[in-house]
């Protein structure tokens, strides 16, 4: 017997316990869910071909294909036509997955702390711990227009910011410095 949707809930079943950290982590627990969306967020991937090129993990296309679908089905994303090419999808964040910010910038800020990481990975990290709930609710308004209302990247928003921050400290690496 299925479980009715709840009106304002994502369409996930609510899973053995009800436990809301058992559940996020069945939605988005697995090795490619939070990279996909990560990907999405913070390098302004929406096409399937953009998303397989720039997971610096190697996703392989079938399994991109697979956590797509069901970012897409609980209600994480959107797929919608590319207006510029009948061909092509593009894939958007959702208000639900837009609010999952603060919990990405909280696990790049532990990764940045606990794990050995790489200097041009950890600086957007670290750049998001420092500005805290400030800082991410201007992300979330950003990305709420990008994704929700289609307008283009403001060339001085938070995304910028942290393109630039990222473009720097690779170039400085590039250079030995």
């Amino acid at each position: 017997m299925s479980q009715p949707v709840v009106p304002g809930r994502l369409p996930v079943p609510r899973g053995k316990s009800g436990c809301p950290i058992n559940l996020t982590v069945e939605l988005l627990g697995d090795r490619w869910s939070l990279v996909v969306l990560r990907d999405i967020t913070f390098g302004g991937a929406t096409h399937f071909r953009e998303l397989l090129g720039s997971s610096m993990e190697g996703i392989a296309s079938n399994i991109l294909a697979a956590r797509l679908a069901k970012l897409v089905a609980a209600g994480l994303l959107t797929r919608d036509d590319d207006p510029s090419h009948r061909q092509k999808v593009e894939y958007h964040l959702t208000e639900a997955s837009i609010q999952l910010l603060p919990v990405m910038a909280q696990l790049g800020a532990w990764g940045a702390t606990w794990l050995d990481t790489t200097p041009e990975l950890t600086v957007r990290a670290e750049l998001l711990a420092s500005g805290g709930p400030p800082l991410w609710e201007r992300f979330m308004d950003e990305l709420r227009a990008i994704h929700l209302e289609r307008r283009p990247p403001p060339a001085d928003g938070v995304l910028a910011e942290l393109t630039a921050a990222y473009e720097e400290v690779t170039a400085r690496q590039g250079s030995g410095g």
